[in-house]
Protein backbone atom coordinates (compact mmCIF):
# COMPACT_ATOMS: atom_id res chain seq x y z
CA UNK A 1 0.00 0.00 0.00
CA UNK A 2 1.42 3.42 -0.98
CA UNK A 3 1.77 5.93 2.27
CA UNK A 4 -0.05 8.84 1.49
CA UNK A 5 1.43 11.81 3.15
CA UNK A 6 0.57 15.43 3.79
CA UNK A 7 2.97 18.21 3.02
CA UNK A 8 2.56 21.47 4.48
CA UNK A 9 4.87 24.50 4.15
CA UNK A 10 4.34 28.39 3.53
CA UNK A 11 3.21 28.71 0.01
CA UNK A 12 3.78 32.43 -1.21
CA UNK A 13 7.58 31.96 -0.18
CA UNK A 14 8.28 28.04 -0.98
CA UNK A 15 6.12 26.87 -3.47
CA UNK A 16 9.15 26.18 -5.67
CA UNK A 17 11.23 24.61 -2.92
CA UNK A 18 8.38 22.25 -1.71
CA UNK A 19 7.28 21.46 -5.45
CA UNK A 20 10.98 19.83 -5.52
CA UNK A 21 10.39 17.99 -2.82
CA UNK A 22 7.30 16.95 -3.67
CA UNK A 23 8.08 15.92 -7.48
CA UNK A 24 10.67 13.81 -6.08
CA UNK A 25 8.69 11.79 -3.61
CA UNK A 26 5.85 11.48 -6.32
CA UNK A 27 8.46 10.16 -8.84
CA UNK A 28 9.10 7.82 -6.78
CA UNK A 29 5.59 6.24 -6.64
CA UNK A 30 4.21 7.94 -3.90
CA UNK A 31 0.64 9.71 -3.02
CA UNK A 32 1.28 13.68 -2.01
CA UNK A 33 -1.37 15.35 -0.10
CA UNK A 34 -1.81 19.48 0.42
CA UNK A 35 -0.65 20.68 -3.00
CA UNK A 36 -3.31 22.52 -4.77
CA UNK A 37 -1.88 25.13 -8.21
CA UNK A 38 -1.48 28.83 -7.52
CA UNK A 39 -4.80 30.16 -9.06
CA UNK A 40 -6.74 27.21 -7.11
CA UNK A 41 -4.81 28.31 -4.28
CA UNK A 42 -5.38 32.27 -4.35
CA UNK A 43 -9.21 31.23 -5.05
CA UNK A 44 -9.52 29.14 -1.98
CA UNK A 45 -7.94 31.74 0.46
CA UNK A 46 -10.69 34.31 -1.38
CA UNK A 47 -13.43 32.31 0.34
CA UNK A 48 -12.12 32.63 3.34
CA UNK A 49 -10.45 31.17 6.50
CA UNK A 50 -13.07 28.64 7.18
CA UNK A 51 -12.68 26.90 3.65
CA UNK A 52 -9.08 27.00 3.44
CA UNK A 53 -8.88 25.18 6.98
CA UNK A 54 -11.98 22.65 4.99
CA UNK A 55 -9.38 21.99 2.17
CA UNK A 56 -6.98 21.08 4.69
CA UNK A 57 -9.13 18.94 6.60
CA UNK A 58 -9.93 17.23 3.73
CA UNK A 59 -6.42 16.77 2.41
CA UNK A 60 -5.64 15.08 5.44
CA UNK A 61 -8.36 12.34 5.53
CA UNK A 62 -6.24 9.01 5.10
CA UNK A 63 -2.86 10.69 5.66
CA UNK A 64 -0.08 8.85 8.40
CA UNK A 65 2.64 11.27 7.87
CA UNK A 66 2.62 15.25 7.94
CA UNK A 67 6.18 16.36 6.55
CA UNK A 68 6.48 20.56 7.64
CA UNK A 69 8.81 21.46 4.58
CA UNK A 70 10.60 24.43 6.52
CA UNK A 71 11.62 27.85 4.54
CA UNK A 72 12.53 30.74 6.53
CA UNK A 73 9.09 31.58 7.55
CA UNK A 74 7.02 28.27 7.51
CA UNK A 75 6.67 27.85 11.10
CA UNK A 76 4.75 31.17 12.02
CA UNK A 77 2.53 31.01 8.89
CA UNK A 78 -1.34 30.48 10.54
CA UNK A 79 -2.39 27.44 8.40
CA UNK A 80 0.67 25.82 9.09
CA UNK A 81 0.19 26.18 12.11
CA UNK A 82 -3.64 24.70 11.50
CA UNK A 83 -2.28 21.78 9.75
CA UNK A 84 0.06 20.50 12.28
CA UNK A 85 -2.27 20.85 15.21
CA UNK A 86 -4.55 18.94 13.23
CA UNK A 87 -2.08 16.29 12.10
CA UNK A 88 -1.14 15.84 15.50
CA UNK A 89 -5.27 15.53 16.89
CA UNK A 90 -5.51 12.97 14.27
CA UNK A 91 -2.54 11.25 15.54
CA UNK A 92 -0.54 11.56 12.55
CA UNK A 93 3.74 11.28 12.56
CA UNK A 94 5.27 15.04 11.90
CA UNK A 95 8.41 15.50 10.59
CA UNK A 96 10.55 18.53 9.89
CA UNK A 97 12.63 18.96 6.78
CA UNK A 98 14.62 21.89 6.55
CA UNK A 99 14.61 23.13 2.44
CA UNK A 100 16.51 26.57 2.86
CA UNK A 101 19.44 25.43 0.65
CA UNK A 102 16.67 23.47 -2.35
CA UNK A 103 16.88 26.38 -4.82
CA UNK A 104 13.96 27.82 -5.56
CA UNK A 105 13.07 26.87 -9.37
CA UNK A 106 12.72 30.32 -10.89
CA UNK A 107 15.43 32.28 -9.18
CA UNK A 108 18.19 29.41 -8.44
CA UNK A 109 18.66 31.34 -4.67
CA UNK A 110 18.14 29.60 -1.52
CA UNK A 111 16.47 31.23 1.81
CA UNK A 112 16.97 31.45 4.87
CA UNK A 113 16.86 28.73 7.53
CA UNK A 114 13.96 28.72 9.78
CA UNK A 115 14.00 28.12 13.53
CA UNK A 116 12.74 25.05 14.31
CA UNK A 117 11.88 26.30 17.83
CA UNK A 118 8.83 28.26 17.00
CA UNK A 119 5.87 28.14 18.76
CA UNK A 120 2.99 26.71 16.69
CA UNK A 121 -0.16 26.47 19.94
CA UNK A 122 0.08 26.10 23.32
CA UNK A 123 -1.89 23.21 25.80
CA UNK A 124 -2.84 24.02 29.55
CA UNK A 125 -1.05 26.88 29.24
CA UNK A 126 1.88 26.11 28.25
CA UNK A 127 3.50 26.90 24.32
CA UNK A 128 4.17 23.74 22.43
CA UNK A 129 7.21 24.46 19.87
CA UNK A 130 7.62 22.33 16.89
CA UNK A 131 11.10 21.18 17.53
CA UNK A 132 9.71 19.09 20.59
CA UNK A 133 6.68 17.74 19.43
CA UNK A 134 7.89 16.56 15.78
CA UNK A 135 9.52 12.87 15.45
CA UNK A 136 12.62 14.27 13.78
CA UNK A 137 13.66 17.07 12.57
CA UNK A 138 16.01 16.86 9.00
CA UNK A 139 17.43 18.85 6.30
CA UNK A 140 16.73 17.98 2.67
CA UNK A 141 19.89 18.51 0.84
CA UNK A 142 22.69 18.09 3.36
CA UNK A 143 20.91 14.83 4.55
CA UNK A 144 20.57 13.54 1.14
CA UNK A 145 16.46 14.18 1.00
CA UNK A 146 16.03 12.67 -2.51
CA UNK A 147 17.40 9.91 -1.41
CA UNK A 148 16.50 9.43 2.30
CA UNK A 149 12.68 11.22 2.80
CA UNK A 150 11.18 7.65 2.51
CA UNK A 151 12.82 6.38 5.13
CA UNK A 152 12.39 9.57 7.60
CA UNK A 153 8.75 9.13 6.41
CA UNK A 154 8.83 5.35 7.41
CA UNK A 155 10.50 5.62 11.19
CA UNK A 156 7.89 8.50 11.78
CA UNK A 157 5.34 6.38 11.09
CA UNK A 158 6.59 3.60 12.60
CA UNK A 159 7.09 5.62 16.09
CA UNK A 160 2.85 5.94 15.82
CA UNK A 161 2.31 2.73 14.83
CA UNK A 162 1.38 3.63 11.47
Amino acid sequence: MVRKVFFSFHYQNDISRSMVVRNSWVTQGKEAAGFTDKAEFEKLKRTGDSAVKKWIDSQLYGTSVTVVLIGSETLNRPFVKYEICESINRGNAVIGVFIHNVKDMVTKSTSLKGNAHTIIGSRNGRSIYFDEICDGLYDYIAQDGYNNLGSWIEAAAKKHNK
